[in-house]
């Protein structure tokens, strides 16, 4: 062990450069494990959804127009910032939200989880996700 404090002060570019490397690799999996919060597989959106979850798509009106997941409600992100005061009956029940690509809906259910929402999930990769599993839209 004390061939190990010399070694460092001998060569303390490579320990500097390991600690870095450390820090760095730590931060990103703080990164991946905060985006990845409540994120859950098409696969387990659709047994929610049969199980009466609510499913928020968080895109814009043009391209909900276009297609979403059926009996899916369009809010507006900044509803949710705003405390999502019309989703409080929801605090204690399942809410699945989603977006394109599953970073807009990976915040919005990190702002739920803050408000005191217990049951939000993020559809994990977004519609992008939902179609790529050949699962259906519906336009209406």
């Amino acid at each position: 062990m004390p061939h190990l404090a010399e070694y460092a002060i001998n060569h303390w570019p490579y320990v500097a450069a390991l600690v870095a490397m450390l820090i760095v690799l730590a931060i990103s999996e703080f990164r991946h494990a905060r985006q990845s919060y409540g994120a859950i597989s098409a696969a387990q959106t659709v047994s929610l959804i049969n199980n009466g979850a609510l499913i928020l798509d968080l895109r814009s009106p043009e391209e909900y127009a276009a297609g979403h997941i059926a009996n899916a409600r369009h809010i507006a992100g900044a509803a949710i910032a705003d405390g999502a005061a019309n989703l409080m009956k929801w605090k204690e029940k399942p809410i699945v939200a989603y977006c394109e690509t599953g970073m807009l809906g990976g915040a919005a259910t990190r702002h739920l989880g803050r408000l005191g929402f217990t049951q939000v999930f993020n559809l994990r990769g977004g519609l992008t996700a939902w179609r790529q599993e050949n699962l259906p839209l519906t336009r209406n």
